[in-house]
């Protein structure tokens, strides 16, 4: 994740512990991302089951699976706990059609994890929202992927966006932290000034405009992922409103995910600006890294199985029924996948092995670079920058 109104504006942020402050200040920058008390945020996709076919679902799965049992995922949860796992984020399908995850999210919350629901929003009312309060929940994620139309469209269900919008104001209306999840492709980048309308409008504190990842149902639509040129106008859009929004009062936390190249975009932007504070945001940058799947963010799955991350879903790593998540994680093999996932800047190749903005972007999303090119050490599409911007000083 890029933190563009941390980075840009230097806001202070709840999460700012998770992406900056884990890190030894003793080591040198080239290794902050692996230090070793980072431990995972873990992304579970708790069930497979959902009420919408979303066009860009990296989940989406024909065959029938199994999900872990109530007291299954009790032992899942404990055992994050103890490994010391800061937030467990629970996912789909859609969390809200799995009928006890509330026992589950109460029994993390009451374990001491940050709890927080990636949902499509449209099961949410305010009784619903009214529980998620009690439990103490401390975000719930509400995708919205355009105004009515285009959302409908992304969800392939007609009043999803209606349904959403109720959601969001039911958690809003319960104190409940509620943020706007935003997959931008070509279809739906010229509706993100009229999502930051409505998220100054319904005063919505937080948004994530994530990059379309070709996995799942993404993996049909990758010709319709933003071109460089395009993605470039992007960012400065995100920018711009992020920057208008502050001016006005309204201090809402914007981030993007999935590109870490976004980060020394960013970063150049504030140079070609003159901003002083340009240094301080690299060196953020360094701390936090770049791309951690396989060790700062991971996921299990609804039958147990663990993956570096919930995109790269063809890349299993044991089974916690078999295996604790704890001991899946913290003990990779020599020579292991996730092993050599975590040692992945010494094994990139291209553009990317030269790069100067390595040790920001950690090698950006590496499920996509396999999806698009087959190598999984190639060069990462969504990498925007030019070669006269990564060059070596």
């Amino acid at each position: 994740m890029i933190g563009i109104s941390k980075l840009y504006l230097g806001q202070v942020e709840a999460s700012d512990p998770l992406r900056y402050g884990r890190h030894s200040s003793k080591l040198p920058s080239h290794l902050l991302q692996f230090s070793a008390d980072k431990k995972p945020v873990v992304v579970w996709n708790c069930t497979p089951r959902c009420n919408l076919r979303c066009t860009h679902c990296y989940a989406a799965t024909q065959a029938p699976q199994s999900e872990l049992t109530t007291d299954q995922a009790y032992g899942v949860i404990d055992d994050l706990a103890a490994f010391g796992c800061p937030v467990v984020l629970f996912s789909g399908g859609e969390p809200f059609t799995r009928p006890d995850v509330l026992d589950l999210a109460r029994r993390a919350a009451d374990k001491g994890l940050r709890v927080v629901f990636s949902t499509n929003g449209t099961l949410i009312d305010d009784a619903l929202a009214a529980r998620i309060k009690a439990i103490g929940v401390s975000y719930v994620g509400i995708s919205l992927d355009g105004m009515r139309e285009i959302h409908d469209r992304f969800r392939q269900c007609e009043g999803a966006f209606d349904r959403a919008l109720a959601g969001i104001r039911a958690c809003r209306e319960q104190g409940v932290k509620v943020g706007l999840r935003v997959t931008m492709t070509r279809d739906n980048v010229g509706e993100i000034p009229a999502i930051f309308d409505v998220m100054e409008q319904e005063r919505i504190p937080r948004i994530c405009l994530y990059h379309l990842v070709y996995s799942g149902r993404g993996a049909a639509i990758a010709s319709h992922d933003l071109p460089p040129d395009l993605r470039r106008r992007t960012l400065d859009v995100i920018i711009d409103r992020t920057q208008r929004l502050h001016a006005r009062g309204f201090k809402v936390e914007v981030l993007t995910v999935d590109n870490h190249c976004d980060g020394p975009y960013l970063y150049l932007r504030m140079l070609r600006e003159g901003n002083p504070r340009a240094e301080d945001v690299m060196r953020l940058l360094k701390m936090n890294g770049g791309n951690s799947t396989g060790l700062g963010i991971g996921c299990i799955s609804w039958d147990g199985t663990v993956y570096p991350d919930q995109f790269w879903r063809d890349k299993p790593l044991g089974n916690v029924l078999e295996k604790p998540f704890s001991q899946i994680w913290g003990n990779p093999e020599p020579g292991s996948f996730l092993a050599n996932l975590r040692d992945k800047k010494n094994r990139m190749h291209g553009r990317c092995a030269a790069c100067r903005f390595l040790d920001v972007c950690g090698g950006n999303f590496r499920a996509r670079a396999e999806a698009a090119t087959g190598d999984l050490w190639g060069v990462d599409p969504a990498c925007y920058l030019t070669d006269e911007e990564i060059q070596k000083p």
